[in-house]
């Protein structure tokens, strides 16, 4: 069996692009798995992880939580709200005391960037980031590309666009690490203050023109306005975004093509895509929920397999 050129998934710049294609291959298996009525396999009976969520989550959580139950392996969920974090305890204290209890990998979340690093320099386990402040969420990036492979194909030389708060966005990052990796086009569109200062020196381009931009891609990535990340005014409401960066239906219909649209979650329906969008047959949000259960078994299963 082929192996990961890493003991952790920390980010996607620390991955080579044959890891992503590994792990694509291992996820194409996996979905074949949780689409039978028999969704369990034992590849990880006794492996024993730990999903530490220092920030709160409700799908990257239940879509680890789920891969993890799906490869058999033993779970144990900690939340930092109901725990001595509280008190005042460090994150190596933390971590330390859960791999007491002989856990094999730590799937975490933190509100600091550059947490997972610091972590995997002094534990022995394996990390895999599940969102570090606004720096990576690889997970997410990787089932992204999933996605878009299902329905495109090779993604050499596609055009891809990400669309909405770059700025604060882990998802954003990786996308465009993950999608310069397997070969595609990638562009940023947004408000000025909504795009980092130096975005241009990642080799991509950057628009703020929405419908040129969709008129130049075959997938938009909607990402949407993280308010509990910004304590100053970025534009002036809601609804003035909504009309400048928001797609709709009229406007996809003016498109000279039939564009994929995405979404990683949660959505402000009204606000980066309406309703009708986000239900139509151009969307694939909801496929990308369920590759993201076969992505993360995928990633576990492999980093399991260097032990």
């Amino acid at each position: 069996m082929s192996l990961l050129s890493t003991k952790h998934l920390l980010g996607i710049n620390d991955i080579t692009s044959d890891d992503i294609q590994l792990i694509f291959k291992t996820a194409d298996n996996f979905k074949q798995v949780i689409n039978r009525p028999i969704k369990k396999v034992p590849s990880l009976r006794d492996v024993t992880i730990a999903n530490v969520f220092f920030e709160n989550s409700t799908r990257t959580k239940i879509s680890f939580e789920l891969a993890e139950k799906r490869l058999s392996a033993d779970v144990v969920n900690f939340s930092s709200g109901s725990s001595s974090v509280k008190k005042g305890e460090t994150l190596l204290d933390t971590v330390n005391n859960i791999l007491a209890m002989k856990v094999d990998m730590v799937v975490m979340r933190h509100p600091a960037p550059g947490a997972h690093q610091f972590l995997s320099r002094h534990i022995d386990a394996s990390i895999i980031n599940a969102g570090d402040g606004t720096h990576e969420h690889p997970t997410q990036a990787l089932l992204d590309a999933f996605s878009l492979r299902e329905k495109m194909g090779d993604l050499t030389n596609k055009n891809i666009l990400i669309v909405g708060d770059i700025l604060h966005s882990r998802v954003a990052l990786s996308n465009i690490y993950c999608l310069q990796k397997l070969g595609a086009n990638v562009r940023v569109c947004g408000p000025p203050t909504l795009l980092p200062k130096h975005i241009a020196s990642l080799g991509i381009a950057v628009s703020h023109n929405l419908e040129e931009s969709l008129e130049w891609c075959d997938a938009a990535n909607m990402l949407r306005i993280q308010l509990e990340r910004q304590e100053d005014k970025y534009f002036p409401s809601l609804r003035e975004y909504s009309l400048q960066y928001g797609v709709t239906l009229p406007m996809l219909q003016r498109l000279n093509k039939k564009i994929i649209l995405m979404h990683p979650g949660p959505i402000n329906r009204g606000v980066e895509i309406t309703s009708e969008v986000a239900d139509s047959d151009q969307s694939i949000i909801l496929d990308q929920v369920e590759n993201g259960v076969a992505v993360r078994m995928a990633v576990l299963y492999l980093l399991a397999a260097q032990k």
